[in-house]
């Protein structure tokens, strides 16, 4: 995917975790359990999720800052790591080095996609999956954080995803932005 595809479906994760979205469903828990993939969270450090893909895959993660908004970062690497079942590309925005989207994503066996739906829901809780043309998600949020689980069938394959975003992150950036250009004018 191009990187202004995925700045796109970052921008329409985050609106669709609205109150109103589409697929909008809150796991309620007393208990704060931070929403995370395989060790991987919004809302981490750059650095840590660096040591996550090294440990992982002795891999590296390469980042890309952005020419508008020097604070924004653009990420990816792509894993093998066994736990995964199969290569799984990490992309992941940025700003001031903190992840605020993130997304999993490849090709996985239908026993893998039934692997990472019962992780996700033994650990947050069940709930419903929806459906929006051809492709299904379930999707927890958490104290300003969510995680989206979204699969699909193309070309005969199972195609997975998970995102994990940090509203906190999101909402402050949007609040800079805000301010800077009301300075400017």
């Amino acid at each position: 995917m191009s990187g202004s595809l995925r700045i796109a479906l970052g921008a329409a994760l985050c609106l669709l975790a609205g109150p109103g979205g589409i697929v909008a469903a809150q796991s309620a828990s007393r208990e704060p359990v931070p929403l995370e993939f395989h060790g991987f969270r919004a809302g981490a450090h750059l650095s840590e999720i660096a040591a996550q893909v090294e440990r992982l895959d002795g891999t590296s993660l390469k980042c890309v800052r952005a020419r508008v908004d020097k604070r924004i970062s653009e990420c990816r690497a792509m894993l093998t790591d066994p736990d995964f079942g199969g290569p799984v590309e990490i992309w992941l925005s940025a700003v001031d080095s903190v992840a605020s989207v993130m997304t999993l994503s490849g090709e996985v066996a239908p026993d893998q996609l039934d692997q990472w739906r019962s992780g996700l829901e033994s650990r947050y809780g069940r709930v419903g999956a929806k459906v929006r043309g051809s492709q299904w998600a379930m999707q927890w949020i958490r104290h300003n954080r969510m995680i989206r689980l979204t699969w699909r069938i193309e070309h005969a394959s199972k195609v997975a995803s998970v995102a994990l975003v940090d509203g906190a992150v999101l909402d402050a950036w949007g609040r800079e932005r805000a301010r800077r250009s009301a300075s400017r004018s």
